[in-house]
């Protein structure tokens, strides 16, 4: 069971008190998210198909035009975009909450009601962090093994784990990729959920966000590991095991939404 309301010290200037989460919160998001997925998958199974399809597309043009080194980044980067991705999995899992109809009909929903223009602006700051790093990740590259200039993937697999240039691209991409993924984790878990639930403006779901957050990190910090490691999974083979992770991340994440935000304050 969540934790009871916080105080002031977690309420601040924004009207949106948020509780502390536990272990067992995350535990009963991703059991209810499971849920979900098993009673509605057959509605919008097309729906993660697409962005299965986009994936490998994106990865046969890296192959095509010798952009292999972005590869991974470009994967690792789905993460930071994943909440807008999803929030139509949020509208649906709020509809069948309210035991009304779900399915494939109302997953453009939040782009035809009044969560439209805060949706559009948090789904364009996310894609300016997405860029940014792609950006990030070729200088890297630009700096470490782009100055061997392996020709191709197989020499580029090769000088990645047997040259000092090739480990020092491995450790600082992480490094760096990680505070990508700390932005985005902090700022979007609970604001797209909330821009859907409520229309909220932007920043007043950012800051709620960051409070969520702020009251538990270190479950948070868990639930980013939980995510990134599903969506990695479900990259492999070929994007297709999105077809699952992204559904069932989407309805968890709604879940843990309403465990970490009091609604109806």
């Amino acid at each position: 069971m969540a934790s009871p309301v916080l105080g002031p010290a977690f309420a601040g200037p924004v009207d949106a008190p948020v509780r502390r989460l536990d272990v067992s919160d995350l535990r009963w998001a991703l059991a209810a998210g499971w849920d979900d997925f098993r009673t509605l998958r057959g509605e919008i199974l097309f729906v993660p198909l697409v962005y299965a399809a986009i994936g490998f597309l994106s990865a046969a043009i890296a192959f095509r035009r010798d952009l292999f080194p972005l590869i991974f980044p470009m994967a690792a980067g789905f993460a930071l975009v994943g909440p807008v991705a999803a929030a139509g999995f949020y509208e649906i899992a709020r509809r069948r909450e309210e035991g009304r109809e779900a399915g494939w009909r109302h997953f453009l929903d939040p782009l035809r009601g009044p969560a439209r223009l805060p949706l559009l602006f948090l789904a364009t700051a996310l894609a300016g962090l997405f860029l940014l790093w792609v950006a990030a990740a070729q200088a890297i590259y630009d700096r470490t093994l782009g100055k061997l200039g392996p020709p191709g993937p197989a020499e580029f697999l090769s000088a990645l784990f047997t040259t000092a240039e090739g480990w020092r691209m491995i450790v600082v991409g992480h490094l760096v990729g990680a505070a990508f993924a700390f932005v985005a984790l902090v700022t979007s878990a609970f604001s797209l959920p909330m821009v859907v639930d409520r229309a909220a403006d932007p920043a007043t779901a950012v800051l709620t966000s960051v409070r969520a957050f702020r009251a538990s990190p270190l479950v948070m910090l868990r639930w980013g590991v939980i995510v990134a490691a599903l969506l990695v999974m479900g990259s492999l083979p070929l994007f297709m095991g999105l077809t699952i992770a992204l559904p069932v991340l989407g309805y968890a994440t709604w879940h843990l939404y309403t465990r970490a935000v009091v609604r109806d304050a």
